[in-house]
């Protein structure tokens, strides 16, 4: 068994994906509380690893137009002099700069080509979705005898608000005179091409019915996805902030929801780690199913296609429009059922 000294825990993706690799950081600070762990992430998703209680420092990968840099980011890593590192998400440039930094601990999948590059692998296929993202995280911790299955609503993500972040929207909020005295749902039509998302003129019809209960409606998205977003936009009530908050802002926006609705995407994990009510679509195709990649909560409602498909991938999921056959009508029965009881219970 090996007992770290300074690991470094590498996730250099997206969003979500980095979300549900933070509870890493606090397992094996229980186990080994004089152990040093520091992040690396994309610069985009640093902001979800600021002030992480259990997390020493956060280092920023070195990137030109999307492709790690080697050199710069061997020098950053190896001056560190790490005994050990994980790699939560390995592609192959990344497992080569961790080689060429000499740290003599390497962890990671012993399934792809260029797995030779890790000292210590672990050999689970994820596309078959057997098991939680989250838990297949955790099982990279067994190298270090850290052996845990996790359980839904045990878990803390330790996701901090920024001060800047709560400023910037309680600027937005006076902007834009919205009443903080009604629930805030939040809808997130975009999943930046990660799963088969629920079609827009379901979610278009989700949110006219949303209209229908005493609540604001904002629609989230990123700079990219603003044409989407103003579809939603149905009337004054409802308003497109796609592309106007940070992520740091956004964190504190959701941070302000009742319900947060989305597909299969980053922010619908920082809701649920935030503990917020979330409601999500999910596509039945192993590698993008709710099995492996559903909101880590019990405070959820969970949807898929209604057909009774084998073997799902995503080009027969499009052929069969499967996700068409999600029921709006049920989805807003049970939204409203939670919404009245909410406001039987004071909470908002």
């Amino acid at each position: 068994m090996i007992t770290p000294n300074n690991i470094l825990l590498v996730r250099t993706d997206r969003i979500g994906d980095v979300v549900l690799s933070l509870p890493l950081a606090e397992a094996i600070k229980k186990e080994f509380p004089d152990c040093r762990v520091t992040f690396l992430v994309k610069a985009y998703t640093l902001d979800l690893v600021k002030n992480h209680p259990f997390i020493d420092e956060v280092l920023t990968l070195d990137e030109t137009d999307n492709i790690p840099n080697i050199f710069s980011n061997v020098r950053k890593i190896g001056s560190k002099n790490f005994d050990s590192c994980i790699v939560v998400y390995p592609t192959f440039r990344i497992a080569f700069i961790l080689f060429l930094t000499r740290i003599k601990n390497r962890i990671g999948t012993g399934y792809r080509s260029y797995s030779f590059f890790f000292t210590k692998k672990i050999y689970e296929h994820r596309k078959y979705a057997e098991r939680h993202e989250l838990q297949y995280n955790m099982n990279l911790l067994k190298v270090f005898g850290i052996e845990k299955q996790l359980e839904l609503g045990e878990v803390d993500f330790h996701i901090q608000i920024s001060e800047e972040g709560k400023k910037d929207v309680q600027q937005f909020f006076l902007e834009n005179k919205i009443d903080t005295a009604k629930p805030l749902i939040i809808v997130h039509p975009g999943s930046g091409g990660s799963a088969v998302d629920l079609p827009l003129l379901k979610m278009k019809e989700l949110v006219q019915k949303l209209l229908n209960l005493n609540v604001t409606v904002l629609i989230t998205g990123s700079g990219n996805e603003k044409e989407i977003c103003q579809s939603l936009v149905l009337n004054e009530k409802i308003i497109n902030v796609a592309g106007r908050f940070s992520l740091s802002s956004l964190i504190a926006l959701i941070e302000k929801s009742s319900i947060f609705i989305s597909n299969s995407t980053g922010p619908l994990h920082i809701a649920a780690a935030l503990k917020k009510y979330v409601v999500g679509f999910y596509p039945k195709i192993d590698a993008c199913s709710v099995r492996r990649w559903g909101p880590f909560t019990e405070k959820k409602m969970i949807y898929e296609p209604a057909i009774n498909c084998q073997n799902c991938t995503r080009k027969q999921c499009e052929r069969l429009n499967c996700m068409e056959t999600i029921s709006i009508d049920e989805v807003f029965a049970n939204i409203k059922n939670y919404y009245m009881l909410l406001q039987k219970n004071g909470d908002f």
